[in-house]
């Protein structure tokens, strides 16, 4: 119960960066390569962990938020174009998380989307008017985490995968045709966005300096979790849809990996994982970009602002438009939004590294040469990928 009562943090990170694109994406790639592709997810794990620590400490030292300490040590410019991208990254996520929580109730009830879209975003913008917003959060994204964990692991044991298989995914090999999936998948597991704001989260939860073992513990716990959980629903797709052939195009498709356990409540059962993710990303991830561009206008940076709060509904509302416009696109408009992503996200990933080795940022506790290695080949990972896809989206 100790434990259980030290997550937060962490645990929002892991929920809101593991929405509908992360269970398409892995969903995908296990139906159409197996278990190939297992090693993308320790490499985007590996570098989340890492950044997500440098902003864990940035946000117990420097006395200030993320964009606060950009704004002051780089100028308003950097800041601002930091802060409004962001905004429309969560913007652009939140179109996805809207479509994945309308798209699992109008599997379960044999509807259109459109009308659990708006009782869902209705619902979210609820909570925001509840006096403990920042409490009741981390209580339904530790809820929500914990039913995906459950389902997904439950699956995988029933499954029974061959372990030199699994084995052998995890050795470095790009089969033909996984490019984009993989770049995708790296987008939604490595979210800079999200270790962004993990110095926001431990700011909320008032933890300082002293704090840091529990913090980097917590943190490590979330992000393992999210690695885990998505390498389970890579593992299940493969060992249930990849040998039967089946290309996962919709999400009655990804319903079909937990057969194995649930029988002909399968669809039913997923069709919860599903909304389990998408309504804990449609959360997470407007608050993400509410506190993010409220902090940016100097509007308000905790979660009892309304300024901030106004900022989350606008998210939520704009979110909840482009996914009934774009509802017939599905899972496809869900994949688009994170490779998009990966075009803005190493702009974000410099100025994390750059306060986390400002000393007077970080107050003693900056970053040390491994750290800084493991920065840099961040870094330059999600250079490496950014290019690649505006190459892609260019010419094919």
């Amino acid at each position: 119960m100790a434990f259980i009562r030290m997550l937060g943090p962490g645990v929002i990170t892991a929920a809101l960066v593991f929405g509908p694109g992360s269970l398409t994406v892995a969903s995908k790639l296990g139906a159409g390569f197996q278990y190939k592709l297992l090693w993308v997810v320790v490499i985007a794990t590996f570098f989340m962990i890492v950044f997500t620590l440098m902003s864990t400490r940035i946000g117990i030292t420097s006395g200030d938020t993320l964009i606060g300490v950009i704004r002051k040590k780089y100028g308003k410019f950097y800041s601002g174009v930091i802060g409004v991208g962001i905004f429309l990254v969560a913007v652009s996520f939140q179109s996805g998380n809207s479509i994945g929580a309308g798209l699992a109730f109008a599997g379960l009830f044999d509807t259109g989307p459109g009308p659990w879209i708006i009782f869902f975003s209705a619902t979210a913008i609820a909570f925001l008017f509840l006096r403990s917003f920042y409490k009741i959060l981390e209580k339904i994204m530790i809820a929500m985490v914990a039913l995906m964990l459950l389902s997904f692991l439950f699956t995988l044991i029933i499954s029974a995968p061959a372990i030199d298989e699994l084995v052998m995914g995890l050795v470095p090999q790009m089969p033909k045709g996984a490019e984009m999936l993989s770049i995708a998948l790296v987008a939604t597991s490595f979210s800079i966005v999200g270790a962004f704001y993990q110095s926001y989260l431990v700011r909320e939860r008032g933890w300082k300096k002293g704090d840091y073992p529990v913090c980097r513990r917590e943190a490590l716990t979330g992000i393992v979790v999210l690695g885990f959980i998505t390498m389970m629903v890579i593992t299940a797709a493969g060992a249930v849809l990849y040998p039967r052939g089946i290309s996962v195009a919709s999400a009655a498709d990804m319903g079909e990996a937990i057969r194995p356990l649930f029988g002909d409540f399968s669809s039913t059962v997923f069709m919860t994982g599903l909304f389990a993710a998408s309504f804990s990303s449609l959360i997470g991830n407007a608050s993400l970009g509410g506190s993010i561009i409220a902090d940016t206008l100097s509007i308000g940076s905790k979660m009892e602002d309304w300024p901030l709060r106004l900022a989350i509904i606008l998210i939520i509302i704009t979110g909840a438009l482009l996914s009934v416009v774009f509802s017939e696109m599905g899972l496809r408009l869900i994949v688009l939004a994170q490779r998009l992503t990966i075009l803005f996200v190493p702009f974000i990933a410099v100025f994390i590294l750059l306060a986390a080795n400002d000393r007077s940022v970080v107050n003693g506790m900056k970053n040390n040469r491994l750290a800084n290695i493991a920065g840099v080949a961040g870094l330059a990972l999600l250079t490496l990928l950014a290019l690649y896809n505006v190459y892609k989206l260019i010419y094919s």
